[in-house]
């Protein structure tokens, strides 16, 4: 009986350890089962991971081809930009005569001045103060053609159209000698270079209505390089001098020259020089470049008298902050004529100082002071009227104005403004010039 049980003992214990040991080979086969299953979900997971990487590759690829086609879009929209063209935006030439596009703009300010009774406007007028139309359009790469119609101007007395400018512009020609922007060249009828108010004097740009004292602009037919190197920016212009828009009557010519350096983003300053040329009296009669609101003329007799020069140099500084800016410019003018009985020679000094400071995102306050002061005298007008102070009262000893101005931004190409110009001077004789100060509204618009 004790054998029979033990016997059954180890046949328990057998059985049981054939059952673990079973067991146990099961459960071995199925971890290396689920290890082979593992494996084969890393290798496919790689492979996926690998395939996706060559795609991203492949886009990336694609996206560096057209991210680099826009950039070079891009830098050849800005190289083709033209900061002294009024209104006017830049656009892609196409090679050849494919797909030419003709940009049009334009500006017009309406008008209300009212002088004192020495002024020129003593009856209280409404105005079209200024309409001028542009046109420009690419000619070949680098190349384009602007056209700026004067349907209206402050300074004429007409109410006929005038030619503004009208130049073609070849841009970059010193990528003939793989130098890139640092010359253009301008061939036509443009602004005379002299100077910056000029660039900022029309009716949407300037703060004011009125503009300084000495106002020095003018458009004249010639030659003009322009550019940038090493932080310097300069204008080099070769012009006819004489105000006659068909005909030149000697054939010394107006030279002009600007240099221009900005230290830090906030600061500009500039270098202007010009002579006139030898003007004849009989033919041009008067100079192209406009000075005082009037312009430049012998002051002898017509028959004692042949010619006439004068020469001019300013400096002005700009400096910007976020809502204002402020501006101050010196200048002097030496003019003289051969008339054969008297000494007409003249030394003139001019400045103006200008400050613009914004009060809220929409409205803003400008003010503006400015002088010329000319011993022994000479043809200022001002705001006084034309005929008188520029042909027939005694020449202008000095001549001061003061003005200030609001501005309202009706959108970006709408502005309303309202100004108050007090302006005084002296004659040689010695009598006081008043009744000159310029009361104005005006609403300035372009498209």
């Amino acid at each position: 009986m004790a054998f029979r049980s033990a016997g059954s003992s180890f046949s328990l214990l057998l059985s049981v350890g054939c059952f673990f040991l079973v067991a146990h080979l099961n459960a071995a086969e199925s971890v290396d089962a689920n290890l082979r299953a593992l494996q084969e979900q890393n290798r496919q997971l790689q492979a996926q991971i690998l395939a996706q990487q060559r795609t991203i590759e492949a886009l990336g690829a694609k996206m560096d081809t057209v991210l680099g086609a826009s950039e070079r879009h891009d830098r050849e929209l800005q190289r083709l930009q033209d900061k002294d063209a009024p209104s006017t935006e830049r656009v892609s030439a196409a090679d050849g005569n494919r797909n030419r596009t003709v940009r049009i703009s334009g500006e017009a300010g309406l008008a209300f001045f009212r002088t004192g009774s020495a002024g020129q406007f003593p009856n209280s007028e409404f105005r079209v103060d200024e309409a001028k139309l542009f046109f420009e359009a690419p000619v070949r790469r680098d190349t384009y053609i602007f056209v700026g119609l004067d349907i209206a101007l402050r300074e004429t007395n007409e109410e006929f159209f005038h030619l503004g400018e009208l130049y073609v512009d070849f841009e970059n020609v010193s990528a003939l000698w793989g130098q890139e922007r640092v010359a253009n060249l301008r061939v036509g009828r443009f602004n005379i270079p002299f100077g910056t108010e000029y660039l900022r004097r029309n009716v949407f740009d300037n703060p004011l209505i009125s503009h300084s004292l000495a106002d020095i602009w003018g458009i004249d037919e010639g030659i003009e390089l322009y550019g940038a190197i090493h932080g310097l920016s300069y204008v080099l212009a070769v012009q006819n001098g004489g105000r006659k828009l068909l005909r030149d009557f000697n054939s010394d010519k107006a030279v002009v020259g600007r240099l221009g350096y900005s230290p830090r983003p906030w600061l500009e300053a500039s270098v202007s020089a010009m002579r006139t040329g030898e003007i004849m009296v009989v033919g041009d009669s008067l100079t192209e470049v406009w000075f005082g609101n009037g312009f430049f003329r012998a002051l002898g007799n017509s028959a004692t008298t042949q010619k006439f020069a004068s020469r001019l140099l300013e400096a002005e500084m700009k400096a910007s902050w976020k809502k204002g800016h402020t501006i101050a410019t010196i200048g002097s003018v030496r003019f003289d004529d051969d008339d054969r009985n008297f000494d007409n020679r003249r030394r003139l000094s001019y400045f103006t100082l200008e400050g613009v400071q914004s009060l809220t995102d929409d409205l803003y306050a400008a003010v503006r002071f400015s002088r010329i002061d000319a011993p022994k005298g000479y043809p200022l007008v001002g705001w006084g009227d034309f005929g008188n102070y520029f042909f027939r009262s005694p020449l202008t000893e000095y001549l001061h104005r003061t003005s200030i101005g609001l501005g309202y931004r009706l959108g970006e190409p709408l502005v309303v403004k309202v100004e108050y110009t007090f302006e005084d001077g002296r004659l040689i004789t010695g009598a006081r010039r008043n009744n000159e100060d310029l009361l104005s509204t005006e609403v300035a618009m372009k498209f």
